[in-house]
């Protein structure tokens, strides 16, 4: 498999072909992709919605201006961040850690209180705007699978946050959601994937230390 080939013809789909569904088998492998998402400290401290029901989807599309990608895609992925983070969190995510690396809890002390202290040390707004880069990470994930599955994907910013969160019932989980990706297959009638690809070049790109 080419991966170069994949992320070359991958682009920001406008028009889902909204007859045209995701196999269950592929759509797994795309979340267990995301799933392995690097995230810092690998805390994941964020949840990913999967939202097929067409009518929460027909609401979440008025939350987002109208866009078609919404609902005529084969299925939508809400990355949220977990803004209710804390202590308890990390303690969870140590046990977690203990009994899949069969590790005693003691050992993780230290990384457990430089977690917390981490932590304790960021405002309200410092923490969420931490969690969100998180989210973003598996945003990146999600987006290079989807590629090497041969899925196509829209990734949008272009929506009222506090209306999803609503809708989805996110904010008595201590969620609000930040990014979603759209999922499908694109339309024969997309004009956008037709157009050439612009993205700087290399020398323009990197620079060499």
């Amino acid at each position: 498999m080419d991966i170069i080939s994949r992320l070359n013809t991958r682009y920001a789909t406008k028009a889902f072909d909204a007859s045209k569904k995701v196999p269950a088998a592929e759509m797994d492998q795309l979340l267990e992709a995301i799933r392995l998402s690097a995230s810092s400290y690998g805390l994941q401290p964020y949840k990913v919605l999967l939202v097929e029901n067409p009518e929460i989807r027909a609401e979440l599309r008025s939350a987002a201006y109208g866009q078609s990608q919404i609902t005529d895609s084969s299925a939508v992925l809400v990355f949220a961040a977990n803004t209710a983070i804390n202590v308890e969190t990390i303690d969870q995510f140590v046990n977690m850690v203990s009994e899949i690396r069969n590790v005693p809890k003691e050992a993780l002390s230290s990384f457990g209180d430089m977690m917390k202290g981490s932590l304790q040390n960021m405002s309200e707004d410092q923490i969420e705007i931490w969690v969100s880069k998180q989210a973003y990470i598996a945003l990146g994930y999600g987006l290079v699978s989807a590629a090497v599955l041969g899925i196509d994907t829209c990734p949008m910013e272009g929506f009222n946050g506090p209306e999803f969160d609503r809708i989805l019932g996110l904010e008595k989980l201590g969620l609000k959601s930040k990014v979603v990706l759209a999922v499908g297959y694109r339309s024969a009638e997309d004009q956008y994937q037709h157009l050439a690809k612009v993205r700087y070049k290399k020398e323009d790109l990197f620079l060499k230390f």
